[in-house]
């Protein structure tokens, strides 16, 4: 099931969207009033040339390593055609993660493979990780560990779309290590704009593969077009990050309040670091039944099937109003068996 994504769906717009791992405190006015002010009468810059300046400038590296993509989800599949168009192999993905990455490498014959998988086989080609992780917001356990037994001209791409939402713990990989691995940003989640497609990496250090050259060549003309522009460039603003840094705190209580709101529910909660957790409700219920009951309330929830984690939701983390709403929808799907003392 790898095209299931949270957010909007046929119904439309759900009213209590936990679905989705957007900044429940966004838009972030000063990133969406750049948005609003595009101009969208005219082409951007093919090359990207000012883009690339204030996004290297910002992360301290050269342009030279700067990508640009349409989206996180682009990037993916720009990458793993690159992956495969040197040789067949396997790429390994998290045990639990975005459904993007193995079906781009099976869409390109590429071999999935796992970390608990026997290591006999295709030839590794390339890793997949992602930090704080997708569904579970968690750490990614061993990671450097990982990186340095990676055989040479095995790249690692990390999937950073989290990272500034982390709302505890501490990234895995320490800025040298960071320096040897592709590292993959998306900031429409942190800025609450998600409908504004655009994302960009950053190349390793030591590019010696030129893999870099190769995923420009293979870009569409024009992969980000004013909107996302606008918004990667305001993602760099000092005003930006001092909005994101403020949002914080709330999220940070409202987590604490809605994961005590899932425990009351009767739901296991799994840990997480990040703006969202997944819960896996453990009172006896038909889960596809309970989903859309609820969605039929105006609250989605995100079904983590399709990342590998079956009978579990990810919740992103949203204000009391919305996880009140929640509570009063699963009382009315459970009933009076299964009482809910909200925290």
């Amino acid at each position: 099931m790898p095209d299931v994504h949270g957010g909007p769906d046929a119904q439309g717009r759900a009213v209590h969207d936990f679905s989705t791992n957007a900044n429940a405190c966004g838009p972030c006015p000063s990133a969406l009033a750049a948005v609003q002010a595009a101009d969208a009468s005219r082409y951007p810059d093919p090359a990207y040339t000012a883009l690339k300046e204030r996004l290297a400038a910002f992360h301290g590296v050269v342009r030279e390593r700067i990508v640009v993509a349409g989206s996180a989800s682009e990037f993916i599949v720009r990458m793993t055609a690159a992956f495969a168009g040197r040789t067949h192999g396997a790429v390994m993905v998290p045990p639990f993660s975005y459904g993007d990455y193995a079906q781009a490498a099976r869409a390109h014959g590429l071999v999935v493979r796992r970390p608990h998988d026997a290591s006999a086989g295709a030839p590794l080609r390339a890793v997949w990780a992602c930090e704080p992780s997708s569904p579970l917001g968690q750490a990614e356990a061993g990671l450097g560990a990982r990186l340095d037994a990676l055989p040479p001209g095995v790249p690692l791409v990390l999937d950073r779309a989290y990272e500034p939402l982390r709302l505890q713990g501490e990234p895995a990989l320490d800025a040298a290590q960071l320096d040897r691995v592709w590292q993959l940003w998306s900031p429409n989640k942190a800025l609450g704009l998600t409908g504004v497609r655009g994302g960009y990496a950053i190349a390793p250090l030591d590019d010696a593969d030129g893999l870099a050259r190769q995923l420009n060549r293979r870009a569409p003309s024009w992969p980000l077009g004013a909107h996302a522009v606008a918004m990667l460039d305001a993602w760099t603003a000092e005003a930006t990050r001092q909005w994101l840094a403020d949002c914080l705190p709330t999220l940070r209580a409202w987590k604490t309040q809605q994961q005590a709101l899932c425990r009351a529910l009767g739901w296991q909660v799994l840990p997480s670091d990040a703006n969202f957790f997944c819960a896996r409700p453990l009172a006896p219920l038909d889960f596809h039944a309970m989903l859309a009951h609820l969605r039929a309330a105006g609250i989605k929830l995100r079904d983590t099937a399709s990342f590998g984690l079956a009978g579990h939701v990810r919740l992103g983390v949203l204000p009391p109003d919305s996880q009140h709403a929640l509570a009063q929808a699963w009382r009315a799907f459970a009933g009076p068996a299964n009482p809910v003392v909200e925290p």
